[in-house]
Formats: structure tokens, C-alpha cells, sequence
């Protein structure tokens, strides 16, 4: 075989491979349009998303644990050994972390004009003073107006002076596993992280404590403390659960379970 004809073998199989390479660039191409683009949700949502922090002194605990057994579902009772020792021995015992000073961080949404917000009933419970920052960082003082243990949620109310930015409350009922969610909130203190993923499964059952009867949506969305309380989007951005456990072995893409509307009575 000649010089030429080797010439002209290896010019077509070049060719070959060109459009092969178009071909993988034009899949990709097409792929890529096909992924949702979630900028117009975070710019319309994230000024009604909040940042939450709740204040312990630790006195509320202690003043519980001094009043004995029957003091309540949330206190000690008389097979509480710490109040055992504490009350017929005399022995000290160290603090747990409810007897010490902290802060719990989480997230919220704004859910009216008026300053009525949706967070975890876990982040503000029992709560000395909690407080709001909104995306032009005001800080606000809220109130807890109400909570629903069972259910995990919140009602805060602050006061700005002013109307606040809200968020669209979708249904949860159309929800679908596949189908892209995103959620907003401030994971270890960092405000406005943007996550998202796809919806895993609906009406996941935990089956522990006080939630036995509660359904959750289970979804793929990277989520980590700080990010309790916060919205979990639909594509139309509409708000259609609260992110509100974190189950993870790995530390890497969490399963979280969000608060699902459609399991309200």
C-alpha cells in the first residue's frame, strides 16, 4: 500500500473522529439544556428566606430539674438519675448541654407581609430569646406564636416596621419521586446557600417518638445544620416542604426529609 493511500486512510479516520466528538458535543449540549435553571427561583424566594438563632441560658432547664419528679412530660421524674443523685445524695453532676448556655442556628421562611414565619419547632423550642436576620441583615427579635411538636414546625412573628418579602406555598400532594427540588437556607451559619437535587420518595414514615404518623418527603439535597426550618422549592417555585431531618453516613449528598403540607389534617 502506497504513501498516498495511507495518507488518505488516516485523513478519514480523523474525520471519523470529529464528528464522533461533535456528536458527544451535541448530546451534551442538548443534555445541559435540558437541566433546569433554578436562578429565578433563588432570585424571587431568597429575601423571604431568614436566618434563625435561638438563644438558651440554660436556666429554664435547671429551674425544671429542681421540681422533682412529676414536674412534667419534658422533665425529670422519679427514674431520672440525674435528679436521683442530684436530690438524695447530693452528688454533682455535669450540666447537660439544655443546663448550658447556647445557640441553636437554623433557617426560616417569611410566609406573610406582616413578618409570620415558618421554622423547625426543634431550632426555637423552649427558647430564651430568638431572633431573625434578613437578607439586608437587619436583625429582628421574634416570638414564638405557636408550635406543633409532631409535625416540627414553628410560627414566629417579628416585627419590621414594614412589609417583607413572602414565598409561594405550593402543594405537596403533586410531588413526585424524580422530580427536581431546591432548598435555600443558612448551613453552618453560611446565609443564602443554594442546594438542590430530586425529590427521593414521599410519604417516608420514621416511626420514632412523637412522629410516628408524620410523612416526609425524602429527597437527595445536600443539607446540614443550619439548614432546619428552611423552604424546600418546586421548579415553580413554590415552597412544598420544610427541611427538617438529616439521616447521613458519609458526610457527602445528605437524604433529607422535609415537612410535607399534604400530611396536614
Amino acid at each position: 500500500m502506497n504513501r498516498s493511500v495511507w495518507r488518505n486512510l488516516v485523513c478519514c479516520a480523523l474525520a471519523m473522529g470529529f464528528v464522533v466528538t461533535g456528536s458527544v458535543q451535541a448530546q451534551g449540549a442538548a443534555a445541559a439544556a435540558a437541566l433546569p435553571d433554578f436562578t429565578g427561583i433563588v432570585k424571587e424566594n431568597a429575601p423571604a428566606v431568614v436566618h434563625v438563632e435561638a438563644k438558651y441560658n440554660g436556666k429554664h432547664a435547671s429551674a425544671m430539674q429542681m421540681q422533682g419528679p412529676g414536674s412534667g412530660p419534658q422533665g425529670p421524674g422519679s427514674n431520672d438519675p440525674q435528679w436521683i443523685l442530684r436530690h438524695f445524695f447530693g452528688m454533682p453532676m455535669m450540666p447537660s448541654p439544655e443546663e448550658q448556655a447556647h445557640t441553636s442556628l437554623g433557617s426560616g421562611f417569611i410566609i406573610s407581609s406582616d413578618g409570620y414565619i415558618l421554622t423547625n419547632n426543634h431550632v426555637v423550642a423552649h427558647a430564651d430569646q430568638v431572633t431573625v436576620r434578613l437578607q439586608d441583615r437587619r436583625i429582628l427579635t421574634a416570638k414564638v406564636v405557636g408550635t406543633d411538636p409532631t409535625y416540627d414546625i414553628a410560627l414566629l412573628k417579628v416585627n419590621a416596621g414594614g412589609p417583607l418579602p413572602t414565598v409561594h406555598i405550593g402543594d405537596s400532594h403533586t410531588l413526585k419521586p424524580g422530580q427536581w427540588v431546591l432548598a435555600i437556607g443558612s448551613p453552618f451559619g453560611f446565609d443564602y446557600t443554594v442546594t438542590q437535587g430530586i425529590v427521593s420518595a414521599v410519604g417516608r414514615n420514621l416511626g420514632a417518638g412523637d412522629q410516628q404518623d408524620t410523612a416526609f418527603i425524602q429527597t437527595d439535597v445536600p443539607i446540614n445544620r443550619g439548614n432546619s426550618g428552611g423552604p424546600l422549592f418546586n421548579l415553580q417555585g413554590q415552597v412544598v416542604g420544610i427541611n427538617s431531618q438529616i439521616y447521613s453516613n458519609t458526610g457527602g449528598y445528605l437524604a433529607c426529609r422535609s415537612r410535607s403540607r399534604s400530611t396536614r389534617p
